[in-house]
C-alpha cells in the first residue's frame, strides 16, 4: 500500500511591539488602528496580552512561496495603519528599554483570565514569538514528529534570537524572552508522549479538573496545534526581517519532512533525554549562534556554522521537494550578517562609541529595529 505523504502546509504567527517613532517607547494601539487592520485583514490580526501589542497570522499556505506573499502583505498592512498613529511596529522579542509594570493587558475576557489566573507572571510578559505550524494529518504521526523534533528545537532558538536587552538592560543572554516566558506553568520542552492517545488523556486530565479549558494553555516549546491539524514550533523569538523568519520557518518545515521521511522508510531520529536537550537550549537562550551546541553523538560542543551547514544538507533533498530550497540556505546568510541579538547589540555599542547616551544608544536600537522590519517589504 503506498505511503500517505502528508501535504506539509504552513502558518506564521508572529507578534509585534507598537512603537512611537519619535520617543521610541512603546505604545498602545489606538482602537482606530486595530479597527483598520481587522477591516483591511480580514480575521487575520488581533490584540494581544499587552495593549502595546499586536498579532498577526497567515492564510494556511501550500509553500514558502505563498507564505511569504501573505506574511509581505500582513507586515505591510500594520505598518501601514500604524504609521497614520505616528507609531511603528517592531518584530522583537522584547522591547530594549521599555518597563513591563507601565504597560496595561487588554480588556478581553480571555486576557482578563490570564491576568486573574496567572498574576504577577503574567503582567511581566512584554515580550513577543513567531510560532510556526506545519500540517500533517495523522495525529499519531504528529505526537511522533513532536518527540523528534525537540532535538532541533535549539537550533531553531539560536536563530532567531532577538531580545538581549530587558528593562534598558543587556542581559548577556541572546534571548531574554524565554526567561520570561518559562516563568509560566506548561511551558519549555515538551513530554514524550508514546501516543496520541497518552497525549489526549494527559491532557484531559487537567481539563477534567476545571484547570485549564483545553490543549491552547499549553505553550510548550513545540506542541500539537489545539485547533489545526499541525505540529506548532513556538520556541523562536519573532524576527525583525522577514526574510528571517521565512528562512526558519522553512527549516521547520524541511525538517518536519525529514523527519517523516525517516518514519516512512523505518528509520527515526534519535530522541534524547530533555535534560540534555534543555542544556543546548540553555546554551542557545544564552550565546544564540556565537556559542555552538553539542552533538551528542560526536559528545562535544561543535561551532553553530558547521551544525547549521549539516542541518541544510540533512534537509536538502526536503527543501527541494517543498520548493524552499533557497530559504534554508539562507539561514547561513543569517549567521553572515549576525543574528538579531548580535546586530542590536552592535547598534547599541556604535552610538555609545559615537557619544551617545545610554538612553539615546537604547532608542537607536528602536530606531534599527523599525528599519529591519521595513526591510524586506
Amino acid at each position: 500500500m503506498a505511503t500517505h505523504i502528508p501535504q506539509f502546509t504552513i502558518g506564521i504567527e508572529e507578534e509585534y511591539l507598537l512603537v512611537d517613532r519619535d520617543s521610541c517607547e512603546l505604545a498602545e494601539a489606538p482602537a482606530g488602528l486595530m479597527e483598520a487592520c481587522a477591516a483591511e485583514l480580514e480575521g487575520q490580526v488581533s490584540p494581544e496580552f499587552l495593549q502595546c501589542q499586536i498579532e498577526i497570522g497567515t492564510r494556511v499556505c501550500a509553500d514558502i512561496s505563498a507564505a511569504r506573499e501573505d506574511l509581505s502583505r500582513l507586515r505591510r498592512a500594520v505598518a501601514k495603519h500604524a504609521a497614520r498613529y505616528n507609531l511603528a511596529p517592531i518584530a522583537a522579542a522584547c522591547h530594549p528599554f521599555a518597563d513591563w509594570k507601565d504597560q496595561h493587558h487588554t480588556d478581553k475576557e480571555r486576557y482578563n483570565a490570564l491576568s486573574r489566573d496567572l498574576a504577577g507572571v503574567v503582567r511581566r510578559l512584554l515580550i513577543c514569538g513567531m510560532h510556526v505550524h506545519v500540517g500533517i494529518d495523522d495525529a499519531d504521526t504528529r505526537i511522533d514528529m513532536v518527540k523528534q523534533m525537540t532535538y532541533f528545537l535549539p537550533h531553531l532558538l539560536a536563530l532567531s534570537a532577538s531580545s538581549p536587552f530587558w528593562q534598558g538592560e543587556d542581559t548577556g543572554l541572546a534571548s531574554y524572552r524565554l526567561t520570561v516566558f518559562d516563568n509560566l506553568p506548561r511551558t519549555g520542552l515538551p513530554p514524550h508522549f508514546a501516543s496520541w492517545s497518552e497525549y489526549e488523556r494527559s491532557v484531559q486530565a487537567i481539563v477534567d479538573l476545571g484547570l485549564i479549558e483545553d490543549s491552547s494553555k499549553i505553550w510548550w516549546d513545540l506542541r500539537p496545534s489545539a485547533r489545526f491539524p499541525t505540529i506548532e514550533a513556538r520556541i523562536c523569538d519573532v524576527s525583525p526581517r522577514m526574510e528571517t523568519a521565512l528562512s526558519i520557518a522553512a527549516l521547520i518545515q524541511s525538517l518536519t519532512r525529514f523527519l517523516w521521511r525517516l518514519k516512512a522508510s523505518n528509520q527515526r531520529w534519535r530522541i534524547y533525554d530533555n535534560f540534555l536537550i534543555a542544556e543546548n537550549r540553555w546554551r542557545a537562550q544564552r550565546y544564540g549562534a556565537s556559542g555552538g551546541l553539542i552533538d551528542f553523538g560526536k559528545r562535544e560542543v561543535v561551532d553553530f556554522t558547521d551544525l547549521l551547514d549539516e542541518m541544510i544538507a540533512l534537509v536538502g533533498e526536503d527543501a527541494e521537494a517543498l520548493g524552499c530550497r533557497a530559504e534554508v540556505e539562507n539561514a547561513r546568510a543569517i549567521l553572515g550578517r549576525g543574528i538579531s541579538a548580535q546586530r542590536q547589540r552592535q547598534v547599541h555599542a556604535g552610538a555609545l562609541q559615537a557619544g551617545d547616551s545610554r538612553e539615546e544608544a537604547l532608542r537607536a536600537v528602536v530606531r534599527h529595529l523599525i528599519e529591519e522590519f521595513h526591510a524586506d517589504l
